[in-house]
């Protein structure tokens, strides 16, 4: 019980940090490229998971066929993920961002069925579902998707979901088999080296590459990927890594619907986005769900 509440929190801190992230990715982006911002935030990642590294007593005993085994899982998140939610947010805005990405549960569901056989309930599959209705109830009153632009948008940020409910399923294994600090470290630093390798090889192609720095002069800047460095995706690796080695696929998963909620409330208070009834009346709808899926999966392990 204490493992599972310990789970649980690491999973309500996930979803709090994730649900922020989205403000402080659209912040990022007024003053750097997509790809510039991405490349930025693993370095401070990578470096603060580095620093950690030296300073404790965590050794990295890792091999060449462990490295095969984790790279897929590193390419689903941070690499896809990040790629289509930046590029994604880049073309709309961060609330209608947070509605599409909360469909993440029930791609997980679909998926840690099929490849974990986990088992799931009617009463757990009515949430879920309840839970997805909650939120395509806010997406279709407030319209969003209405111009071109925001459908592109909306299709790198579905992208962006897929990408990260076949990381629940796969990472939910690897948990199993590696330590949290090293599946936490060796995702960063793939992100790192991808991101990067991107980032200045399309920037020297341009011949911008002397603006690669720029976006470090801002104060606004510099805050943001702090946050989306160290919070939104090195604690945020650890924190979800360890509640899908505690926890099902399925029922972590859901708890990106909480992330919803948050940037929301995120896009109106800081950014100025507005807030309609209909976004309260899906926002219950959503935690009924939430808290109905984890209730009755519950039950489902108690029966087994």
């Amino acid at each position: 019980m204490k493992e599972m509440k310990k789970a649980y929190i690491a999973a309500i801190g996930y979803a709090l940090i994730i649900g922020l992230s989205f403000m402080f990715v659209k912040i990022a982006l007024t003053v750097a490229s997509p790809l510039d911002t991405l490349a930025h935030r693993f370095t401070v990642a990578w470096i603060v998971a580095t620093v950690f590294l030296i300073c404790s007593k965590n050794k990295l005993q890792i091999g060449l066929k462990d490295l095969q085994r984790i790279l897929p899982l590193a390419l689903l998140y941070p690499i896809l993920f990040f790629a289509f939610q930046v590029f994604g947010l880049a073309r709309t805005s961060s609330s209608e961002a947070g509605i599409i990405q909360a469909t993440i549960p029930i791609f997980t569901l679909l998926l840690a069925s099929l490849i974990l056989k986990e088992k799931t309930s009617f009463k757990q599959l009515i949430c879920v579902i309840l839970s997805v209705l909650g939120v395509i109830f806010i997406f279709m009153m407030s319209g969003a998707g209405a111009a071109k632009v925001s459908f592109i948008g909306s299709g790198f940020i579905l992208l962006s979901a897929i990408t990260s409910a076949l990381y629940n399923v796969f990472a939910r294994k690897l948990t199993q088999q590696y330590s949290l600090f090293t599946l936490t470290y060796i995702m960063t630093l793939f992100g790192f080296i991808g991101f990067n390798g991107i980032a200045i090889s399309m920037n020297v192609f341009n011949g911008t590459t002397k603006q690669f720095f720029q976006p470090f002069f801002h104060i606004d800047f510099v805050l943001a990927i702090v946050y989306l460095g160290i919070l939104s995706s090195l604690i945020t690796s650890f924190l979800s890594n360890y509640a899908l080695s505690k926890m099902a696929a399925s029922k972590m998963s859901v708890f990106s619907n909480v992330a919803t909620l948050i940037t929301i409330l995120a896009g109106v208070l800081f950014l100025q986005e507005e807030f309609h009834y209909y976004h309260l009346v899906g926002a219950l709808v959503i935690i009924i769900g939430v808290i109905g899926t984890n209730y009755f999966g519950r039950v489902v392990k108690k029966v087994l």
